[in-house]
């Protein structure tokens, strides 16, 4: 029986996959957050930032908990995007609609990533973990989709 000191190889794998997209994800909000102009946006970009590294960090110290090496890094892919997100907001000066695109992008990868994650370990020891952030990466991408519809 798995417990959260000892988890299966399988768990450990997904909670690396899970550390890396939190990575992505604070990275691309911070990186949201210095291109656009608006206080309000900023600032919630910055929120969304810590929230996922607070997710982050406590993945960490699951894998910690089972002597598994920790990765900080985010994936190259996450780099890409938000090489993409600078040059959009380069071309789009401050266009608040495409870096709530570009948010809810990220969200849908972050969100489709939980969900797939939570089947693959359905009544594992950090299935109370997983479906908590789950809960806030949920609530985080409707936000964002919803703010992204109310833009013009």
């Amino acid at each position: 029986m798995e417990t959260k000191t000892e988890l299966r190889k399988e768990t450990l794998e997904t909670l690396h996959d899970l550390v890396r997209i939190n990575v992505d994800s604070a990275n691309g909000f911070e990186k949201a957050a210095e291109l656009v102009e608006s206080q309000v946006y900023r600032r919630l970009f910055n929120d969304c930032a810590v929230t996922r590294r607070g997710h982050g960090e406590e993945l960490k110290t699951l894998l910690r908990m089972n002597d598994d090496d920790v990765n900080d890094s985010g994936s190259i892919k996450a780099n890409v995007h938000r090489w993409w997100m600078t040059l959009r907001s380069a071309v789009q000066e401050d266009d608040v609609r495409a870096m709530l695109i570009e948010a809810e992008r990220g969200e849908d990868a972050i969100k489709a990533l939980y969900e797939d994650v939570i089947k693959e370990t359905t009544g594992n020891a950090v299935n109370d973990v997983l479906h908590r952030q789950y809960r806030e990466v949920k609530a985080t991408h409707d936000r964002i989709r919803d703010l992204r519809d109310a833009v013009k």
